[in-house]
């Protein structure tokens, strides 16, 4: 074998390796995160289904109550809970929902709008499709779930990105395109489900590494992350318009609170009994609201009191699709005050917005749902065929990584590569030199430890 031959068979090895060790961890995330994902992709659907029975309640012909008895009525259901947002219906005949809360906690409330009556209370972050969002970015684990999903998400890139390198063509012209484009179904199962492996992994690698990477702006530790680099840059945003993790969402909803607590009317205190108004004036939530109801905001739309002394009132879509969200301000008098719309936000957010927007299948309707979940499919499919091949392959009394062929000589352009997915990951780069020293140490000290990695000798069949 020439020189130059030999050098590639170890970059090959070397890079099927990190592909090796990048699925082992990150097939179970896959799994999960694609199942999850694909039941949180129909969202509208699945809540369409599920709150049915609180659309088109009311009955023709009766007035409707106004906003200030709807919320009175709302927060007397929910003890020592004050308004935090006022959701527009989305038909004049719909019942109205509420999100009223003491403190963090919030309470998804369905009022009827013409008798008053309470139709359904549930805690905010135990509706199914909270928790269904919780699972699958935090795994209901808080922000180490959120550490822990990110680094899935890292290394899958890299499984994607070293998978392409191992799948392309070397050696087989005249070979025909089965196996790069489509599978061979006539070779037997184990060329069968090496196409399998290899011919999803093409097919979706894009899908799949911007469904990643749009979804990393929700992770606690590259979310934090990129506001450092915002602030730097002088481009960080007044309001950001996507979670930044449970921890950070339950800090808004606390500070929001506490806000309205401190604007309820200075005469709601009588002889140390604590009578708390919704709002500092109910007329300003009829106008508020009345105003709001004119503007034409995709929906859900949600009204948000003050909390501030000369604040305003703020009307927010909050559109599944974020490039139609429209926030606007409004004065106790319902008069308009200033609004911003998807084309007056920074590149930046406008950017994260979209790629949101699609990640959650909701910028071309049921086309962007269905394409997503095709991607997820594949992904499914991607981490099985790797199991089978693993299983059908494994070597007695090792993990069955390819073995590692040494020395290996740097290339200046694999570092550099290595490098900047470290800086645009941190996480990928911190937990990638864990897992070099673990292999270092592992040759030196742990003779049984390295063999059992294929670090000594190779333990399988080349693809």
């Amino acid at each position: 074998m020439s020189e130059a031959a030999v050098r590639s068979e170890r970059w090959f090895r070397a890079v099927w390796r990190w592909h090796f060790y990048a699925g082992v961890f990150c097939v179970p995330f896959i799994l999960w995160l694609s199942v999850t994902g694909g039941i949180y992709l129909f969202k509208p659907q699945i809540e369409g289904w599920l709150y049915a029975p609180y659309s088109h309640v009311a009955t023709p012909g009766t007035p409707m109550l106004a906003p200030e008895k709807i919320v009175a009525a709302g927060t007397a259901a929910v003890p020592g809970s004050v308004l935090h947002k006022y959701v527009l219906p989305e038909a004049p005949d719909d019942a109205v929902q509420l999100l009223v809360g003491a403190g963090a906690d919030e309470t998804r409330v369905w009022v009827h709008p013409q008798s008053g009556a309470v139709l359904k209370a549930v805690p905010e972050e135990d509706r199914f499709m909270r928790v269904v969002f919780r699972l699958h970015g935090e795994l209901l684990a808080g922000k180490w779930g959120s550490a822990l999903v990110e680094i899935a998400a890292c290394w899958t890139i890299v499984m994607l990105l070293t998978g392409l390198f191992l799948w392309w063509p070397r050696g087989r012209r005249g070979k025909g395109l089965g196996g790069i484009l489509w599978p061979r179904v006539k070779g037997g199962k184990r060329v069968f489900w090496r196409d399998m492996h290899a011919v999803t992994g093409l097919w979706i690698s894009i899908g799949a590494v911007f469904l990643i990477a749009s979804g990393l702006p929700w992770a606690k530790s590259w979310g934090d992350y990129l506001k450092q680099v915002r602030v730097v840059t002088g481009t960080a945003a007044v309001r950001q318009d996507w979670s930044a993790g449970s921890e950070a969402d339950a800090k808004a909803r606390a500070d929001l609170d506490k806000g309205v607590r401190a604007m309820l009317d200075e005469h709601a205190e009588h002889k140390g009994m604590t009578m708390p108004h919704v709002v500092p004036t109910g007329p300003a939530l009829d106008r508020v609201v009345d105003k709001a109801m004119t503007l034409g905001l995709a929906a859900p739309a949600e009204v948000s009191p003050p909390t501030k002394a000369g604040g305003r009132w703020l009307v927010q879509s909050q559109a599944e699709d974020r490039t139609r969200r429209v926030s606007v301000e409004i004065g106790d008098d319902g008069a308009v005050i200033g609004a911003q719309s998807y084309g007056d936000r920074h590149w930046i957010d406008r950017t994260v917005g979209f790629g949101v927007a699609v990640h959650e299948g909701a910028w071309l309707g049921l086309l962007n749902q269905l394409v997503n979940l095709l991607v997820l499919i594949g992904l499914v499919l991607l981490a099985i065929s790797s199991v089978v091949l693993w299983w059908r392959r494994r070597p007695r009394g090792s993990l069955g990584a390819p073995a590692a062929k040494d020395p290996l000589k740097h290339s200046w352009a694999l570092v550099g590569l290595t490098v900047l997915l470290g800086v645009l990951m941190p996480l990928f780069g911190f937990t990638l030199a864990i897992a070099a020293a673990f292999e270092a140490v592992a040759r030196r000290l742990a003779p049984g430890l390295a063999r059992w990695l294929g670090l000594r000798r190779p333990n399988i069949s080349n693809l």
